[in-house]
């Protein structure tokens, strides 16, 4: 059982056994107090035992297992305590050596230099408990909603929107060899950047997919906002010719997959909108200052920004045939403090003006498979990704995209 079920009402002398990690140490002359975490919450249970059973290697960090009974505590802060009859020490902990010290509240920056470990500090294991209620909250939203769950590939011959440096594959032995050398998979592969044209195509056979998964972009860059490996969130929609459609399915998402992480980890959250949201300053390199003044002009509210510049926008988005204008029918989501969080489309589905447009880029040959997906029962559709990381950074007020993934990997550092 764990310790986030053991501060349920339970009667007492319940016999329980106990394993985690300590958290804290306080001997007295008649009593031994423990806090004791498992990870499956904020809150901890404490331990009460004899004196006796307090051991050289019982320390902060020590991994246990304890026995005893679960009884009422008379204590005010906490509803139950264990009363410990044995207490193992399955792994002990060099308080001397170990980074995390006890009852610090150390600088995110800090622990971030501790990939193997920082999962032990309070503020990583909240987060770590509100990514995992997110990504179960996002599968929900998209399951109750009749979209199919689709793994798009990692490995891709596509650079979908040209959206950034690719980072190219090649096996060991290729790296050795000159440039004038055989492709393991017989053409260029990359990791990708997007699973949005893979999701095109299952839209073609599924009315509503989605995919959730890793994506990589190879940009030389350490901001606060950027990683080299990211998680989005994207989802396609068939027989829609509506901007306002694709606006309504993320502000749904947006709303509903909060609303999960509300209610399913409040200690989590209210952790990070106590301790770490008010500390930030929102700094100039978090979000362009076109997108800072819109969502500041709006109230500091999320702002939808609608219909772009049909040359600065992707060879698949829908041509608005708006005259001088000329723009897309395309839509970005900005919120306060992280600028960016969603960005979709339609795209274009009338064959005539997507292969116009590749052969004016010189993509005719590469996408031919693009646009067979018009010419066999093509129907009007969009979709739009989320970056999951950007919308952790949001709803909990964390100033660095670094603090909110497990591992980060960016320009210069692969940590593990």
């Amino acid at each position: 059982m764990t310790t986030q079920h053991s501060c349920q009402a339970i009667p007492d002398l319940f016999f329980f056994y106990l394993q985690g990690w300590v958290r804290s140490v306080r001997s007295q002359k008649e009593v031994l107090f423990l806090h004791i975490n498992d990870g499956s919450s904020l809150e901890n249970l404490q331990v009460v035992a004899d004196p006796s059973l307090e051991k050289r290697d019982l320390t902060f960090g020590s991994a246990v297992e304890v026995q005893g009974k679960l009884v009422k505590s008379p204590h005010k802060m906490q509803n139950m305590e264990l009363q410990a009859e044995t207490i193992h020490v399955v792994g002990p902990c060099d308080i001397w050596s170990f980074p995390l010290k006890m009852k610090e509240r150390h600088p995110l920056e800090y622990v971030r230099q501790f990939p193997h470990l920082r999962c032990r500090n309070n503020t990583l294991g909240s987060l770590l408990r509100i990514r995992s209620e997110a990504t179960a909250g996002i599968h929900s939203f998209f399951q109750d909603n009749g979209y199919v769950h689709i793994h798009t590939p990692i490995i891709t011959s596509n650079d979908c929107e040209g959206a950034g440096e690719l980072f190219q594959i090649e096996t060991s032995s290729e790296a050795k060899e000159s440039a004038e050398k055989t492709h393991f998979f017989n053409v260029p592969a990359f990791l990708t950047v997007s699973g949005q044209l893979h999701l095109e195509v299952m839209a073609g056979a599924f009315t509503h997919v989605f995919t959730f998964g890793p994506t990589f972009r190879a940009e030389n860059s350490q901001s606060r906002r950027h990683l080299a490996e990211f998680y989005m969130v994207e989802a396609e929609l068939s027989f829609t010719e509506s901007l306002q459609d694709i606006m309504q399915v993320m502000e749904d998402l947006f709303k509903t997959v909060t609303s999960t992480v509300l209610s399913k980890c409040p200690r989590d959250v209210e952790l990070f909108h106590k301790y770490i949201a008010p500390a930030q300053k929102w700094g100039c390199d978090l979000q362009t200052e076109h997108e800072k003044y819109l969502v500041k002009h709006c109230g500091e509210v999320p702002v939808f920004v609608v219909n772009y510049p049909y040359d600065l926008k992707p060879f698949y988005m829908r041509d608005n045939e708006d005259g001088p204008q000329h723009t897309v029918a395309a839509v970005d989501l900005l919120v306060p403090g992280v600028g960016e969080l969603c960005g979709g489309s339609l795209r274009e589905e009338r064959l005539p003006f997507l292969e116009s447009r590749l052969r004016r880029l010189g993509l005719i040959d590469a996408y031919q498979w693009y646009l067979d997906l018009r010419k066999f029962g093509s129907v009007p559709h969009g979709g739009f990704g989320m970056g999951f990381e950007r919308y952790l950074q949001y709803i909990l007020g964390v100033d660095n995209i670094k603090d909110v993934i497990p591992f980060p990997r960016f320009s210069h550092s692969c940590l593990l």
